[in-house]
């Protein structure tokens, strides 16, 4: 299978390796300079979006501008797919920017270059058809299964509901815990030493991806709000406590 990778980001670049390892042909196009990862060429926008394939790996908050610019200019038999971390607002951004006779899939690969930096199988990666499912929507399931993904089918709604609480979360306990400087410590417990992989892990995306899962996931709002009665809780238990 030939795949083509729009932005060679963090992840588009670890996107683009994923790919070419588990036997695709990858040509890959960036709007900034980077460098090539294994096995991928370089290529021209117009060939990207000419491709049988086509993921795009940009960040949240350039995607709407990106598809308004380029996004008629895609290939009649090209199969279009975004990578972003939230789904209801790409999913409808691509709705509205892409000829309606393309086959358009909104996915979310549940993983980045640390966690997946061992390998990918056995880690989950979300489908949200956009366009009504067929056989070139099958085709892509089936390759992803191939690849070892655990495939989950599911709404963009109930991506973002489910996202804003466990990745969403996530992101804002390791960015809350980078505030407050903790490092390895020798006494560490395995629990701490756990928060410290949530740590690493979150501020070594990004800066730009933490501000856009809170900004675009509707339900990111609801979720801090849940997270600070929650911390108000504790501590007034712990207030009552010390009397």
């Amino acid at each position: 299978m030939k795949a083509a990778v729009y932005g060679l980001g963090r992840f588009g670049s670890f996107w683009a390796e994923c790919l070419y390892k588990a036997g695709c042909e990858v040509i890959a196009y960036s709007r900034s300079p980077h460098a090539l990862p294994e096995g991928v060429s370089s290529a021209s926008e117009e060939e990207v979006l000419n491709a049988p394939v086509l993921f795009f790996c940009v960040a949240i908050s350039a995607f709407e501008g990106v598809l308004r610019n380029i996004g008629g200019k895609i290939g009649k038999d090209t199969i279009v797919m975004d990578t972003c971390s939230v789904k209801i607002l790409p999913a409808k951004w691509m709705h509205e920017y892409i000829p309606s006779d393309r086959t358009i899939i909104a996915t979310h690969p549940m993983f980045g270059p640390d966690s997946g930096r061992n390998g990918v199988e056995g880690l989950p990666l979300v489908m949200c058809p956009v366009s009504p499912e067929g056989e070139k929507y099958q085709e892509m399931k089936a390759f992803f299964s191939s690849m070892g993904l655990d495939v989950l089918e599911m709404s963009a709604e109930k991506h973002d509901e489910e996202a804003a609480y466990s990745q969403g979360v996530t992101h804002f306990v390791g960015r809350t815990l980078s505030q407050m400087g903790m490092k390895p410590t020798p006494i560490a417990t395995q629990g701490y030493r756990n928060l410290m992989t949530i740590v690493e892990q979150t501020c070594n995306d990004p800066l730009q991806l933490f501000y856009d899962l809170q900004r675009y996931n509707p339900y990111a709002k609801e979720m801090r709000l849940s997270l600070q009665v929650a911390i108000e809780k504790v501590l007034n238990a712990l207030r009552r406590e010390e009397g």
